[in-house]
């Protein structure tokens, strides 16, 4: 895409001013939003307001509406909740509580409005809006405001976010307070499943989403659980025997517990309510197991925000005054929301009224339509878990007489274990026969190769590492022995799940094919690894854990900071020459500045950088905090960085180094990975049937064209599976990474955050879309 970049410094905020308000129910990510309002907000030289309490803070006015600096947002990145209060607010449903809050926005001379909440909030500033002019007229008539001020301030725009924990809002992927709320239920499911196991007991879940099945769904896919109830999709007339066949049955399995989750709205195909206490009932009289329920509740909407809810709002913020500050008064109200990995605008009343279809369509028991209408990503959800959580009687399973062998290669990275059952149990779906090689290409030489079952991989999405082991081994040295391996065995497809070295060590059995005939086969590459820096994929399975472990470790780090005062943090990162944990895991923290090796710096830079820790110390907020990619410069080390600050800042701070090292690689796979790693791979089996299919030919498979070994990752929008000869181009081979990267994007977002002067290419945001309706092929191709 040739474009000219287009940078905002033409435009100005000057004399605007904007008012920020937190409405409805609240959700984790509100405050970095808030925060990325108005940091940006006076980056561009606006006024900048908060409006305390949501609507009732406009209608009763006074100290309910306060000019703000860039102070005032300080540490409130990673605090739950929202700082500057939400309310219901009957008043501003009169058309008397509008005008009154017209008058008090007038009186500021706010005409931009930023909108953080669910659709109830966004419609009511919708039609705040469009009532706009009538109210200032109103105003001029009884007195309150002169005839200046109405042509003056003749327009008011708003930009909405969507802040609402249950993802029910149509038009974007991901709502704010979504991904923080299933780290929530998924800290407590994988807590419950350790007293389960013990006990042998069945746990009822109750999750939130009256509405919407979401978060019930997307959790069930996360830890594998037995069974789910959402509004959207109810079982079928005679669900109470087939749970209980479905439950014994995996009792029968040597399965030592199961789960259960309900979402709070789940109904039948009557339209009649399914709660977790009928759900317990029904399973202690037909099978007598001792079960317990466990009701979540406002647990979820509590806590400290993750990684992704973070970045998330704090690049929603950021679009959200650009979008004020290119309004003209013809351009409807917009949502700013996330389609993919692109940040997009949306007409606001498109949106709602697709979100108020899907009710409709529940209403009246269109079930199938109020699925299609949750749009691409909730319907994939849907399919996958009905993939992956019943297995067929074997007499139904279709039989293929195909192999087909699945690996770890690189280090490990959480969320390679869901990927490694999702990628069985599709393949044995499908009618494979599963073989899992233990130890990489390692173990495959040595002949460490067995065959895999649909129980074998049970539990497995919740566990951390690579349970089938993994080695950074390439196979160059020992193609011969994988080969023979690969005849004996009888293996008609691979599927390499793991890191850069899955991506060379495929370029490499592609290049041996001419040599190996055994090589001629379909092989898939699923990306996985912390760092992120594998050609042709946004994003990595394990990335998202390991960005969550160092925004936890540095909000640990703030805190001890703040205690002392005048401390800064050198923090050192994980990547290999890839900057995306240091640059993302800076966004996310809040920090000051992020080293990486992408972006050339020399010691002007790094002076550059003291001085404005300097600075900073002359302020309320006497803490810095730096991150530092392990591989960013030979020379400017983690110590010699150390040692500069130190003797930089002597007398205006002291500074600490920290090297987060192996921790980032460990821990359970945040819900983010799980899901990703689950579609991904799952999707990843598909192609493999499709391709063992089209490659059989005379009793055996023989695959040699570029597009037979295929790399599949996340570009956008979209899943896209790309031959890795034709990734050999992007690639950057000495340093191991891809020569362009989308994340870099970004850095100046981070600059700017932390009160850097810097110039930012909007080119990708500014135009408004309208809300795509897909048809059910689509939900098969692109999205997540």
């Amino acid at each position: 895409m040739d474009h000219q970049p287009k940078f905002f410094e033409n435009l100005s905020g000057t004399g605007k001013a904007i008012g920020v308000l937190t409405s409805g129910g609240d959700a984790q990510g509100m405050n970095a939003a808030v925060r990325a309002v108005v940091r940006m907000g006076i980056y561009v030289k606006a006024k900048v307001y908060f409006v305390y309490e949501g609507y009732q803070g406009m209608v009763d006015g006074g100290d309910n509406i306060v000019e703000v600096s860039w102070e005032s947002v300080s540490s409130i990145l990673q605090v739950g909740g929202t700082v500057i209060g939400s309310a219901r607010c009957k008043s501003f449903r009169t058309r008397e509580g509008r005008l009154q809050a017209a008058y008090n926005l007038v009186q500021r001379g706010i005409t931009n409005l930023c909108v953080i909440g669910g659709d109830g909030s966004l419609t009511g500033a919708n039609l705040f809006r469009e009532e706009w002019s009538g109210l200032l007229e109103e105003l001029a008539q009884k007195g309150k405001i002169d005839e200046e001020a109405v042509k003056k301030y003749a327009y008011l725009n708003i930009v909405g976010m969507v802040g609402s924990i249950d993802n029910d809002f149509c038009g974007t992927d991901m709502t704010i307070g979504t991904d923080s709320a299933l780290h929530r239920i998924i800290e407590v499911v994988d807590a419950i499943m350790t007293t389960a196991q013990s006990h042998q007991r069945t746990f009822v879940l109750e999750v939130m989403g009256r509405h919407c099945g979401y978060l019930a769904l997307v959790s069930a896919l996360a830890c594998g659980a037995d069974w789910v109830f959402i509004p959207e999709y109810p079982p079928e007339e005679g669900w109470e025997d087939s749970m209980c066949v479905k439950l014994s049955e995996n009792r029968a399995r040597k399965k030592r517990l199961n789960i259960i989750i309900v979402a709070e709205g789940a109904i039948d195909c009557h339209n009649k309510p399914i709660t977790s206490e009928k759900v317990k009932d029904l399973v202690v009289q037909r099978l007598g197991f001792d079960t317990r329920v466990t009701i979540l509740g406002h647990v979820q909407r509590g806590g400290t925000p993750s990684a992704f809810d973070r970045i998330l709002a704090s690049r929603m913020g950021v679009e959200a005054v650009l979008a004020l500050l290119e309004a003209t008064p013809a351009t409807p109200a917009c949502v700013v929301s996330l389609s993919g990995n692109q940040a997009v605008r949306l007409p606001l009343m498109e949106c709602v009224q697709m979100t108020q279809e899907v009710q409709k369509a529940m209403d009246e028991g269109r079930f199938v339509e109020a699925v299609r209408l949750r749009g691409r990503s909730f319907e994939n959800n849907l399919n996958t878990y009905k993939l992956l959580s019943h297995k067929k009687p074997d007499a139904e399973l279709p039989k293929t007489n195909f192999n087909v062998a699945v690996l770890n290669v690189g280090a490990p990275a959480a969320g390679m274990n869901a990927a490694v059952r999702a990628a069985v149990r599709v393949g044995i779906t499908e009618g494979h026969k599963m073989f899992a090689v233990i130890d990489g290409f390692e173990g495959f030489a040595r002949g460490k190769i067995k065959e895999i079952s649909w129980g074998d991989v049970g539990g497995w999405t919740g566990q951390g590492g690579s349970i089938l082991g993994t080695k950074r081994t390439l196979p160059a040295k020992y193609l011969e022995k994988i080969a023979d391996q690969m005849r004996t065995n009888n293996i008609n497809a691979l599927m390499v799940i793991g890191g850069f070295e899955a991506y060379e060590s495929c370029l490499q059995l592609h290049e041996a094919r001419s040599r190996f005939e055994e090589f001629c086969v379909p092989i898939c590459v699923v990306p996985a690894t912390i760092s992120n820096n594998v050609p042709g994929t946004d994003f990595s399975i394990g990335a998202d854990t390991a960005l969550n472990a160092i925004v936890e470790t540095c909000d640990r780090i703030k805190q001890s900071a703040s205690g002392t005062k005048r401390r800064v943090f050198i923090i050192e990162t994980m990547g290999g020459y890839c900057g995306y944990l240091a640059n993302m895991g800076a966004l996310a923290a809040g920090a000051d500045a992020a080293y990486i090796f992408e972006e050339q710096f020399d010691i002007r830079e790094l002076q550059a950088n003291v001085e404005h820790l300097t600075e900073k110390m002359k302020t309320s907020i006497q803490r810095g905090l730096v991150l530092r990619n392990e591989n960013c410069n030979e020379n400017y080390t983690t110590d010699f960085i150390y040692q500069l600050y130190s003797e930089e800042g002597k007398g205006v701070f002291d500074c600490r180094k920290n090297v987060l090292g192996h921790m980032q690689q460990g821990g359970a796979p945040s819900p983010f990975d799980r899901n990703f790693g689950t579609k991904i791979s799952a999707k990843a089996m598909q192609w493999i049937s499709k391709k063992l299919k089209e490659t059989y030919r005379k009793g055996k498979v023989f695959a040699n064209t570029d597009d037979s070994v295929c790399l599949l990752g996340m570009r956008r929008r979209n899943l896209v599976f790309q031959p890795v000869a034709e990734l050999k181009n992007e690639t950057d081979f000495v340093h191991r990474i891809p020569k362009e990267q989308w994340w870099l994007k970004l850095r100046p977002l981070m600059k700017i955050l932390a009160k850097y002067k810097t110039s930012y290419d909007v080119s990708d945001s500014g135009q408004l879309e309208h809300v795509a309706m897909h048809s059910p092929k689509e939900a098969e191709t692109g999205a997540i």
